[in-house]
C-alpha cells in the first residue's frame, strides 16, 4: 500500500490548519479551496493540529483524487478502537484517500502525556488489535526510536518542523519503502529582513515545545539558535522563503535529502484560520 501512497501523494501537498472544518458556516469555503488545490495538482492535503477522520470526510467528499491526511491525530484524544473504526468508514466509502497520521503531541497541550514513546508504542498495539493495518498510517517521527517505529509499525512518517538534514538522517533511518513527507514552511517574500521576521513569528510558538527545541539540538543546533525566536541559521533551515528559483531549491533539497513528498505551509502573517489561495497558487506555479 505504500507505494500506492506514495504514487498518489506525489511531490507535493499543502499543510494547513485553516481547512479544518470546525465552523459549519465554512464548509462551502473549504470545499471550494480543496477543489481547487486538487486542481492545481497538489497530491495532498494535511489539517494541521488535533484532527480526525471527521475532519477529513468534508473535504474527501468535495474532491475526487487529492489524499487528506491529519497532521498529526493526537493519540491522547482518540481511543484506539474508534480511531480504527473511523478509519475503516472513510476508507470503505473513498478508498485510499485518507491518509491517518498519528502523534504524541506535546506535554504543553495534553494533560495525560506521560512516558510518549511508551504510549505511542500501546496504542499501536491498541490498533492492531482493533485490525487497523500498519501501512495504512503514518507517524510525525522526530526522535531516532519513533522514526524506526515508523518504519517498523506505520507505512512512514510525516515530521513537522524539521530541516532536510533531518530528513537525510529519517530516510537512511527508515529505508527506502516506506514514505517520507516532511512539513516545509514556505514564505513568498524576498526581503529577507521581512521574511525572517514573518518566519520568526510563526516559529514562536513552536520553540515553547521541548519535543521541537529537543529535535533541534539533537541535530546540530545550539541553544543560542533556539532562543530569541530563533537565529537566522535556524529560520532559514525551517523554512523556504525568497524569489521563486531560491525557494523551489530549497524545496528540492528536501527532496534531494530523502523526502517522497513535501507538505508546503504557507506563512504570510494571516490568521490560523485563512486560506492563501493566492499563495497556493503561486506555490503552485513555481513548482510547476
Amino acid at each position: 500500500m505504500t507505494d500506492a501512497l506514495k504514487e498518489t501523494v506525489g511531490r507535493y501537498g499543502i499543510w494547513s490548519a485553516a481547512l479544518r472544518a470546525d465552523d459549519p458556516s465554512r464548509s462551502g469555503e473549504l470545499a471550494e479551496a480543496v477543489a481547487e488545490l486538487e486542481e492545481l495538482g497538489y497530491g495532498a492535503v494535511w489539517l494541521g493540529g488535533n484532527t480526525s477522520a471527521r475532519d477529513a470526510a468534508p473535504l474527501i467528499e468535495a474532491t475526487s483524487r487529492i489524499v487528506v491526511g491529519t497532521s498529526i491525530q493526537s493519540i491522547w484524544e482518540h481511543e484506539p478502537a474508534a480511531t480504527a473504526a473511523s478509519f475503516a468508514d472513510l476508507d470503505s466509502a473513498h478508498p485510499g484517500r485518507f491518509a491517518l497520521g498519528l502523534g504524541v503531541s506535546h506535554a504543553k497541550l495534553a494533560e495525560q502525556y506521560r512516558r510518549p514513546y511508551s504510549a505511542l508504542v500501546s496504542y499501536l498495539d491498541a490498533l492492531d488489535e482493533a485490525g487497523h493495518p500498519a501501512d495504512r498510517r503514518l507517524l510525525a517521527a522526530l526522535g531516532p526510536k519513533t522514526i524506526d517505529l515508523a518504519r517498523d509499525r506505520a507505512a512512514g512518517s510525516i515530521p513537522y518542523l524539521v530541516t532536510a538534514d533531518h530528513t537525510a538522517t529519517s530516510r537512511e533511518r527508515l529505508g527506502d519503502a516506506p514514505l517520507l513527507a516532511p512539513e516545509l514552511k514556505v514564505v513568498l517574500e524576498s526581503d529577507p529582513a521581512r521574511a525572517r521576521t514573518l518566519a520568526r513569528d510563526y516559529l514562536a510558538m513552536y520553540l515553547a515545545l521541548p519535543n521541537y527545541t529537543n529535535n533541534f539540538l539533537r541535530n546540530g543546533f545550539t541553544e543560542d539558535d533556539v532562543a530569541n525566536g530563533g537565529s537566522d541559521r535556524l529560520v532559514d533551515a525551517v523554512f523556504a522563503w525568497g524569489d521563486e528559483t531560491r525557494i523551489r531549491t530549497r524545496v528540492e533539497e528536501f527532496h534531494k535529502a530523502g523526502a517522497d513528498h513535501v507538505a508546503l505551509q504557507i506563512v504570510d502573517g494571516g490568521t490560523r484560520t485563512s486560506l492563501p489561495r493566492e499563495a497556493w497558487r503561486k506555490l503552485a506555479s513555481l513548482l510547476a
